[in-house]
């Protein structure tokens, strides 16, 4: 059955067409031109120093770790609710994932659960997760765990938009990996990009996005270019091409209108929401200079896939983020049951988060019938 109110229906800037065909008709396809006007653009709009387009998130997560160049087998500190492809990024770069607790209010890690996870194993870095939007605190993070911060790579998918301290998430980051898959604030379909203060370090990424090669295609044919390269460290085949960074390009332009309408969007759930019997509302923006990004709509409610089930019947889509990494096998198998224990607030909320559609073409008449079919929905089950 279709949803009659899906969970996320990307938003498309007006010119996204012609700006492809552009792009087509002068056959240049893969990583060149436009792709470094789009890092440009995008490291203009978070007021970072420089950014380097990648494939993904998860190929830009593990770049970072692997442009840091770790000692092989290292542990890295990070939470279990998560995509599991933020943990496979450790696992390819060829480290140990070493999962902390969160904080029940935000969602993500505390100082505190970070500083008794690093007293288990103390980590060689970290990957921090801005659940749903909310943006972690990277300096204490990285000081709970003993972490320099260009020992922390900061994962950014549910972002941008999101700020602390008056400042862009990945504004003066070592590393922010940001997401442009078809359901995030800024869609693309596919794509990622890390955020970086250091120029070394991005020079690395950058490299390192082409196997590692000295050149890319575009230098090697411009007129004048040469077919000579050299590979200094092992990379991947994780470039962007400039089909994706032209739609980039256009939706950049849209992205802050496109937050306005998420603001306004959760501002309304919360007030239909409010004082509704089992839903606990989704973490807050109780600091000063902290941004939420509204990437996600999350509340916590009792017999969430019952009611996840139910809603779905009654043509509203949802979804869960996430099931907890450490409650998937292959990571069990791989880290064994002592790592993937110890984590009571994370079983707990895993069992109970349920994501509500929000994008910026969500109605106000859409809008209500999710909250319908969710009062619905714990009504029957009260």
């Amino acid at each position: 059955m279709s949803s009659a109110v899906p969970f996320c229906v990307p938003p498309l800037t007006e010119g996204v067409p012609e700006a492809v065909a552009k792009v087509l008709d002068g056959r240049w396809l893969t990583t060149g031109p436009d792709t470094a006007a789009f890092e440009q653009e995008f490291a203009d709009h978070l007021g970072a120093a420089h950014v380097v387009a990648v494939a993904s998130c998860t190929s830009a997560l593990e770049l970072s770790l692997r442009a840091m160049g770790l000692p092989p087998g290292s542990p890295v500190l990070t939470p279990s609710l998560t995509f599991c492809g933020a943990i496979n990024a450790i696992l390819h770069a060829g480290h140990r994932p070493v999962f902390a607790d969160i904080d029940e209010e935000t969602l993500v890690p505390s100082p505190d659960t970070v500083a008794a996870a690093a007293a288990r194993v103390a980590p060689a870095a970290m990957v921090t997760q801005n659940q749903a939007g909310y943006p972690v605190d990277v300096p204490a993070l990285a000081e709970a765990a003993g972490l320099d911060r260009s020992r922390v790579v900061e994962d950014t998918a549910h972002g941008p938009g999101a700020a602390r301290g008056g400042a862009p998430v990945g504004s003066s980051s070592h590393a922010a990996c940001f997401s442009f898959y078809a359901t995030k604030n800024m869609p693309i379909g596919e794509g990622g990009a890390v955020a970086t203060r250091d120029e070394e370090f991005a020079d690395r990424v950058r490299a390192m996005r082409l196997h590692g090669m000295s050149k890319d295609s575009w230098k090697r044919y411009l007129p004048g270019g040469s077919w000579r390269y050299d590979v200094k460290e092992i990379g991947l085949k994780a470039n962007m091409t400039d089909v994706q960074a032209t739609i980039g390009r256009a939706q950049i332009r849209s992205l802050p209108g496109w937050q306005q309408t998420r603001r306004e969007l959760v501002a309304r759930y919360d007030e239909a929401l409010a004082g509704v019997p089992g839903v606990v509302l989704p973490q807050r923006e109780s600091l000063d200079g902290v941004q939420h990004a509204w990437h996600l709509y999350q509340v916590r409610i009792p017999d969430r896939d019952a009611v996840g089930d139910a809603m779905r019947e009654a043509g509203v889509g949802t979804s869960v983020h996430f099931i907890p990494a450490h409650q998937l096998s292959a990571y069990r198998s791989i880290l064994g049951e002592d790592e993937c224990g110890g984590l009571p607030v994370t079983d707990r909320v895993g069992e109970e988060l349920l994501s509500l559609p929000l994008y910026p073409g969500l109605t106000a008449d859409g809008q209500d019938r999710v909250v319908a079919a969710l009062t619905e929905a714990l009504r029957t089950r009260a």
